[in-house]
């Protein structure tokens, strides 16, 4: 009689593990990541089918499993990163509002509209990832005028806020900001050079937009070099004195200019020991606020300010799909008017303004076509007086291609704007407000 032959025993799979900070799952499915700062430890919130759980660990499927970043992260440890603790109810949105509308006015002076700005920021710091565009947030003043309690008492309350100062090294921001696409709050915020060759600005060029990582190359042991993208699109909190010279930068900002420094005087000189607690407990309502809110977030055409400029009406979009209250949706509006208005001032008396005024003085008189040479002899005219050297025709050319990014072409031995140009003209015109006097009245 044969001896059966037994049946091989299953393979034992082999289960893969990954630490996380934070993964969207599906639309109604999150983890992120916790930390207790009593007991020291790390978890992992999972918010599945409007279900809230606290886990060590959690499976993903039957081989890999997700685990939180260790409690003896150095950024965690020394609270550069700040994390919920927990996720709260919060009640009605309106009462989660007033809990952060009076956090904030408690510890900061930012004036009644700027205030209601700063709410709104708040909270689309925790569905950022629904949107594609995102503004920054900024005080702007001297010594004394209450910036840095702005970005303690504001980037307390963002999405897993990570905490800079100017004097830092642009590497670790790059890694960190890749890491935990949390909100990067950043004092003394000005830089020597200031413009867009610098590598901080080209963090704040690229990180409003989404899709837009960063390359840089990491040479290998064997000496090859392989490049890397950083992931640095995020909301952005930032305290300066003045303005940087990329304009196009400070268009991405939505900005408090402080006053003379005479903050309200019930707000306390130093923070209480209850702070870190209120800032904490609040995030923790905040966390809700995402795992709710985040699949029903999206930018509508028509949440756009009305008669803003298309930079500013993109910056501000976001903010207005997060406000539902039509008080504060008004108060963002006007907010982005001014900020409107603001902007292309900062336009004016510019070589490109000037030459655009010129450009449409010369439509307006039917000269065609409209040559580099005439456009140069009235602006030496009017604006020689401002040039250390002759304006000449190469000068004229390189503003026109250069800054203002029109086409010139040659004909019967001349430079000219096409007609070609015209829209891109036009645009230009209302960009830098350049209009007739009919229009003016």
């Amino acid at each position: 009689m044969s001896t059966p032959t037994p049946e091989p025993s299953p393979t034992k799979k082999k289960t893969t593990t990954e630490t996380v900070v934070s993964r969207i799952l599906g639309p109604q499915s999150f983890v992120e990541l916790l930390y207790d700062p009593v007991q020291e430890k790390t978890s992992l919130a999972v918010w599945k089918d409007g279900t809230f759980e606290v886990v060590a660990k959690y499976a993903v499927t039957e081989t890999k499993q997700l685990v939180p970043v260790s409690a003896n992260n150095n950024l965690i440890k020394h609270d550069v990163l700040l994390l919920p603790s927990s996720a709260k109810e919060y009640g009605e949105e309106s009462d989660l509002i007033a809990s952060i509308q009076s956090f904030i006015h408690r510890y900061c002076d930012l004036g009644e509209r700027f205030e209601i700005v700063a709410i709104y920021y708040v909270l689309l710091s925790w569905v950022y990832d629904r949107f594609r565009e995102l503004p920054y947030l900024r005080m702007q003043g001297d010594y004394g005028t209450g910036k840095t309690r702005f970005l303690q008492v504001v980037g307390s309350l963002c999405y897993k806020p990570l905490f800079a100062s100017g004097a830092s090294t642009i590497s670790p921001i790059f890694h960190t900001l890749n890491t935990f696409r949390g909100t990067l709050v950043m004092d003394e915020a000005d830089f020597r050079f200031s413009d867009e060759k610098a590598d901080i600005i080209k963090i704040l060029n690229n990180g409003n937009m989404k899709g837009f990582p960063l390359l840089r190359s990491k040479v290998s042991r064997a000496g090859t070099y392989n490049p890397k993208a950083f992931n640095v699109f995020g909301p952005k909190v930032l305290a300066t004195r003045g303005a940087y010279q990329d304009p196009a930068l400070e268009s991405r900002i939505i900005t408090l200019r402080a006053g003379t420094g005479n903050i309200r005087a019930d707000i306390p000189l130093t923070l209480p020991e209850s702070f870190e607690l209120e800032a904490c407990t609040l995030r923790n309502k905040l966390l809700m606020y995402r795992f709710k809110n985040w699949h029903t977030m999206k930018t509508k055409r028509s949440e756009a300010p009305e008669q803003t400029s298309l930079r500013v009406s993109q910056i501000f979009r976001p903010l207005l799909a997060v406000a539902k209250d039509q008080q504060a949706r008004s108060i963002i509006c006007q907010y982005a008017s001014e900020s409107d208005v603001i902007l292309k001032s900062s336009l004016a008396h510019t070589p490109q303004e000037n030459l655009l005024k010129i450009i449409r003085e010369l439509m307006d008189q039917k000269a065609s076509p409209l040559s580099i040479k005439a456009i140069a002899c009235a602006y030496q005219i009017r604006h020689g007086a401002e040039h250390t050297a002759p304006v000449t025709n190469k000068w004229v050319g390189g503003v026109l291609r250069g800054r203002l990014h029109l086409a010139t072409v040659k004909r019967n031995g001349i430079y000219v704007i096409p007609e070609t140009e015209m829209p891109r003209l036009r645009a230009l015109f209302k960009r830098y407000g350049v209009v007739e006097e009919k229009e003016a009245a």
